[in-house]
Order: C-alpha cells, then sequence, then structure tokens
C-alpha cells in the first residue's frame, strides 16, 4: 500500500511505513515493524508512540511484550475533522489580526517631482476631501504640467478642496473653498490631509515629502485645520 495518502493525511513518512505495515502484518511487536519497514528499532518506537497519541496505533501485553494493532482507517477522517473543527476556531482571531496587519500604521518616504505626483495620484484613489495647511501657489510651477490633469480627475470624481494660503495666488484651483493665513505663517512646507493620510511636502526645486498613513494622526491635522480655518480671512 502506498503510503503517500498517509503523508498527505498528515503522517510522517516514518510513521506512515509503520502504519502501513501493521495494516499489512496485523498485531506485530516492535521488531518484526523494524524488518518489515527497514526502519531503526528507536524510529519505530519513536513513530508508534506518535501513532498512539493521534489514535492510529493500540497495543496489548502478551507475556509482558507489546502487541501493536492499528485502528481502523476511519480514525483518518475524524482526525481531519478534528482539525477543520480546531482551525475553524482560530480563523476567526487570525481573520482579525490579519485586518490589522492591513490597517497597520505607515510612514513613507518621497523625493523627487514624479515621486511627489504619486502623492496626489493616491489623493484621486482616496475621493476625499482635501484639505491644505500652506499651500503652495508656485507648486504648479515645479511639477509642470500635471496639475491640470489632477485637477481635471478631481473634479471628474467631485473632490473638493479647502486650502488655507498665506498670500493672494493667481491661480484658479476647481472645487475649492481658499482662506488666507497671516503672511508670518508662510514657508516652502504644505501639509495634505485627506482621508487617514498626512502628506507634508516641501516644495523646492527637488521637492520632498512624508506620507503618514494612520487614522489618529490625521485626525489631529484635520483638527488643527478646522481651528485655523475659522481664523483665516476670506
Amino acid at each position: 500500500m502506498s503510503t503517500r495518502f498517509l503523508e498527505d493525511a498528515g503522517l510522517t513518512k516514518n510513521e506512515a511505513k509503520v502504519y502501513s505495515a501493521l495494516i499489512d502484518l496485523g498485531p506485530s511487536r516492535a521488531g518484526l515493524l523494524t524488518r518489515k519497514t527497514g526502519i531503526h528499532r528507536r524510529n519505530v518506537y519513536d513513530a508508534i508512540e506518535m501513532l498512539i497519541q493521534k489514535g492510529l496505533v493500540s497495543y496489548i501485553k502478551e507475556n509482558n511484550v507489546r502487541l501493536y494493532s492499528a485502528v481502523s482507517p476511519t480514525r483518518f477522517i475524524e482526525i481531519l475533522k478534528e482539525k477543520e473543527t480546531n482551525l475553524a476556531s482560530i480563523i476567526p482571531e487570525m481573520e482579525k489580526k490579519m485586518s490589522f496587519a492591513a490597517e497597520k500604521k505607515q510612514t513613507n518616504f518621497f523625493r523627487g517631482k514624479q515621486a511627489i505626483k504619486s502623492i496626489f495620484d493616491d489623493q484621486i484613489k482616496e475621493g476625499k476631501e482635501i484639505l491644505i495647511i500652506g499651500a503652495c501657489p508656485f507648486a504648479k510651477d515645479i511639477v509642470k504640467y500635471y496639475f491640470p490633469r489632477y485637477d481635471n480627475e478631481r473634479k471628474r470624481k467631485k473632490i473638493k478642496v479647502k486650502a488655507l494660503f498665506t498670500s493672494k495666488a493667481d491661480c484658479k484651483i476647481p472645487l475649492s473653498e481658499v482662506k488666507y493665513l497671516p503672511k508670518e505663517m508662510d514657508s516652502p512646507s504644505a501639509t495634505n490631509i485627506y482621508g487617514n493620510k498626512v502628506a507634508i511636502i516641501l516644495w523646492t526645486e527637488e521637492p520632498v515629502a512624508i506620507l503618514i498613513d494612520q487614522k489618529e494622526i490625521a485626525d489631529s491635522y484635520r483638527s488643527y485645520f478646522e481651528l485655523l480655518w475659522k481664523t483665516a480671512k476670506n
């Protein structure tokens, strides 16, 4: 009898050989199993012990000598059912951990014009209102030809923007509300808040950015934005 199916059912190679030998031989001593399987005697005893624990082998004593017997192969069905039940009991906890891992907090660093574009692409993908603190009016000059397409995508998905500038900007931003902060708050950096993410962008000729994906931080920045929005001027 092939032992491959027994191994597929969860037995080790030695366990499968010993069990198969007991099916063929009937009640047997360990010595006979050693000769039949070609497995070292010590390893035969180890395999038998594991098979007993799995409920696949039983024994009786005759003249103080153990005779081992294979339990009905239907026991494999019971073992598989037990494994299925045990696995089913831990799956909810595993799924919970998996979900938590999928939502784990992330911080990514971006450098260069092309890399910065991926943040704005992510805003389109997110599809939620975008809040900007310290909006940079010359960002469109740093990443030329990109923002018209970006704004078209925003309009198509009806993604609104609320922006806080520190100086009057000669540009029209579709689907936006704009207010102005004191010039003392002027900075080459801008903070974009959207969904559960915060992007802090340093708008220089070679822009850099940090994107933080964490709900608590995004909520904190959103509250800060709303406070500034109330005091900002039209």
